[in-house]
């Protein structure tokens, strides 16, 4: 799926090539994607692995296995930018070997209404050693480095990504996640990333964005746009900030909505903030709702994906762990669009994983050999397996969908027989 030329200019580009002599940078991106794959123990493990399947790996654009040292040093001392810069070329050259790819194929629901780009931004954090990783503590005893994400709603795509320390505030890297944002487009985060000036700046960029708002938010209600409670919406305003600070760094009007919404079967009211004046009081509600598919992402990748313990301790060891993570999570879902795999996305990684070394067509893979990627995952009767009287009549429309008329039709004949 990669151009066989695109590893070797990147590394050259960026100055990499120049410290890469016996271990190539086309076997350091393998073995990295290979640690991925098997959820590799240690550097040891990759190594040895790599070593026992010599030649299945030569046969990669001749690939070679590394040594433990080698690739720890190769991990430590190149840049991850390569990493970083493979996955966003992955991204702009898969669309082209599959129009499609990364369009509104995965949009949800509300999201798929709309025609806007919907970007969703947050960060997550992945724990690391504090008592080896003295780059990354934030706090007394712990350390973590933090992903900042911007994902495309209807693609379920990192469209921008940083990685780096937990020190800073989610806040501070809010205007970098935001720069590539067009005007017309929509944005969705937290409260977290709730900075006055950088609202009022994605507001005059004719941005739209919707959040929910800090306890503390200190307003005054200019008009009432909603008199009293209607279903789940129980106030709808357009409010101006009042604190001296905030109001000099946003002084336009905002909007508020204050809901009901169901968080773990339990309704819970909510404060939304946005800038948009014409949406119904429930579009900014189920927008912000729809926020939630980012935590799905984050929740994926670092539970099927290895990214609970890190191969090297270096800032850049663990960039180009989380990198290649992403990586291969752009492989799998081209692999799983191409294929219309209807599975989830953890069984399409073990599946990948358990035939890692066999000769095997991954689209014919996933189409034919799992037997469910073309269709529902739910069993399918056949007349054959009927044993009742009048159970092929009911098995027999279980392939495909049947009209209001035949089900009416089927009904009597059942009554009839019993």
């Amino acid at each position: 799926l990669s151009p066989a030329h695109l590893v070797p200019r990147l590394g050259r580009e960026l100055g990499v090539a120049a410290k890469a002599r016996t271990f190539s940078l086309w076997s350091h991106v393998i073995s990295l994607l290979y640690a991925q794959l098997t959820h590799a123990l240690s550097l040891n493990d990759v190594a040895d692995s790599l070593r026992l399947h010599r030649n299945q790996l030569a046969a990669l654009r001749g690939a070679t296995p590394p040594s433990r040292n080698g690739l720890s040093h190769a991990s430590r001392a190149r840049d991850p930018q390569l990493a970083e810069q493979l996955f966003w070329k992955l991204a702009e050259l898969l669309p082209r070997q599959a129009p499609g790819f990364g369009k509104r194929h995965w949009g949800r629901r509300l999201a798929s209404r709309f025609r806007r780009v919907i970007h969703v931004v947050d960060a997550t954090t992945i724990e690391l050693v504090a008592n080896c990783m003295d780059w990354a503590k934030h706090r007394r005893r712990k350390a973590a480095a933090k992903t900042h994400l911007r994902m495309d709603l209807h693609s379920m795509l990192p469209r921008f990504a940083i990685v780096d320390t937990a020190a800073e505030n989610d806040a501070k890297r809010a205007r970098e996640v935001c720069a590539g944002i067009h005007a017309g487009e929509i944005v969705l985060f937290d409260r977290a990333y709730v900075d006055f000036a950088h609202l009022r700046d994605l507001d005059q960029r004719e941005v739209f964005w919707v959040t929910r708002a800090k306890k503390n938010l200190s307003s005054r209600v200019v008009r009432r746009r909603q008199r009293k409670p209607a279903g789940k919406i129980l106030r709808d305003d357009e409010i101006l900030l009042v604190g001296k600070k905030s109001r000099a760094a946003y002084p336009q009007r905002l909007r508020r909505v204050i809901a009901l919404v169901e968080v773990d079967g339990v309704e819970r009211e909510m404060t939304f903030l946005t800038n948009h004046m014409e949406w119904a009081a429930s579009t900014v509600a189920e927008l912000y709702r729809c926020r939630w598919q980012i935590e799905v992402f984050f929740k994926q990748i670092k539970q099927t994906l290895k990214l609970g313990s890190f191969l090297g301790h270096s800032a850049n060891a663990v960039k180009w762990q989380v990198w290649s993570a992403l990586i291969i999570y752009l492989l799998l879902r081209f692999q799983a669009f191409v294929s219309r795999w209807s599975g989830s996305f953890i069984r399409l990684f073990g599946l990948v994983r358990s035939a890692l070394w066999e000769r095997l067509d991954m689209i014919d893979l996933l189409r034919r050999v799992c037997g469910t990627a073309n269709g529902s995952l739910r069993m399918i009767g056949t007349p054959q397996q009927a044993y009742l009287p009048g159970m092929a009549l009911i098995c027999g429309t279980a392939t495909g969908r049947e009209s209001r008329t035949s089900r009416q039709a089927r009904q009597r004949k059942l009554e009839s027989l019993f």
